[in-house]
């Protein structure tokens, strides 16, 4: 009887855990599968660009974005790349939607000719 019980929790608990895998894009437990929005463009001056980005002038943590990153390649500093994480590729559209808005507003004074992508992420490995 206790065997059927716990053979019966483990069946509910794997059930439960097939679900969150489908509904939540993971890979496993222990790794989320996070659609990237990826922007790069050349800025006129990283401060001025940096402080516009700290503004936040369309929402970040209300468009759902989990966390960002800003690459520069070493040999241009007034140029940036970021990368913006969801959980979600529709957050990733309406994002990149807001972004071309703002973008009509400020293209020339802020940054220059912006380039975008949206990623998959389908691997990640430490070492």
């Amino acid at each position: 009887m206790i065997q059927q019980l716990m053979n019966q929790q483990k069946t509910i608990f794997f059930t439960i855990a097939k679900s969150y895998i489908h509904q939540y894009r993971l890979q496993s437990f222990n790794d989320w599968l996070m659609i990237v929005l990826q922007i790069e463009h050349k800025v006129p001056s990283y401060e001025g660009w940096k402080k516009a980005f700290d503004s936040d002038p369309i929402g970040r943590k209300k468009s759902n974005v989990i966390s960002y990153r800003i690459y520069r390649p070493v040999a241009d500093a007034n140029y940036v790349i970021i990368e913006l994480e969801f959980n979600h590729l529709s957050e990733a559209e309406s994002t990149l939607a807001a972004l071309h808005i703002l973008w009509g507003q400020v293209e020339g004074q802020v940054m220059f000719s912006p380039q975008t992508r949206i990623l998959e992420k389908v691997e990640s490995i430490a070492y």
